[in-house]
């Protein structure tokens, strides 16, 4: 049994844009569910603590798989999001992993963050695994190695990609595209088809394409725990 800590983002604004976003639900659902049942304890932070921002288009038919579907009738799990802890409070001490859920929402709060940034890097000082899904790679953007090189630099990895952000017409609103960024950073960036699953592990670092990656960055960050 692991102690993961999944950090979710406090940002519920879409930009400028008066449009309300905030973290994807089957990214935190699909993982949260693989990774509890399997025995593990979980933990649930985010930068400002209390009810972090659900993104409406995630909570929609159209986006609804099993697991959002579990989490719909899951009283018990929604009361433990509603009290996430405040994420200064973290230590990586108390933990073996940390698990980031994406949705647009922490584009404008977590990749800028330095308690975040601090917090990830510590998590690898420490070689214990980092895991990423969709748009939560971003976070990466301002993440560095020992050597102060970009942390994806020679890495295999993946994000959202350049043509799902076209699909869903955010690519004008976004603050940088994930695909172009990881590219630039020197990531050995991959992809397959669009919304289909695909994640990638490379040493302690784990990242996942899109909502439908979920589980398997899961199951990754379960292999890599044992």
């Amino acid at each position: 049994m692991k102690n993961i800590l999944f950090v979710l983002t406090s940002n519920d604004a879409m930009g400028s844009t008066g449009h309300k976003t905030g973290f994807w639900v089957e990214e935190f659902a699909a993982p949260y569910y693989a990774l509890t049942e399997a025995g593990h304890n979980v933990t649930l932070a985010s930068p400002k603590g209390g009810q972090p921002p659900i993104d409406p288009n995630s909570d929609t038919e159209d986006a609804a798989t099993e697991a959002t579907k579990r989490f719909g009738e899951d009283e018990a799990t929604k009361k433990i999001l509603a009290k996430t802890h405040k994420l200064e409070t973290i230590d990586q001490k108390d933990y073996d992993a940390v698990f980031y859920p994406g949705g647009h929402g922490l584009l404008w709060d977590l990749v800028e963050s330095e308690t975040s940034k601090g917090l990830i890097e510590s998590f690898l000082s420490h070689k214990k695994p980092i895991a990423f899904v969709c748009h939560a790679p971003a976070i990466l953007k301002n993440i560095s190695d020992e050597d102060g090189n970009p942390l994806i630099k020679g890495k295999n990895v993946t994000g959202f990609t350049n043509g799902e952000e076209d699909a869903v017409q955010l690519t004008d609103v976004v603050p940088f595209l994930i695909e172009d960024m990881m590219k630039e950073k020197g990531g050995n960036y991959s992809k397959v088809g669009d919304w289909q699953p695909y994640a990638l592990e490379d040493g302690l670092l784990i990242t996942g394409q899109n909502p439908a990656s979920s589980e398997k960055v899961a199951e990754l960050l379960m292999k890599k725990l044992k």
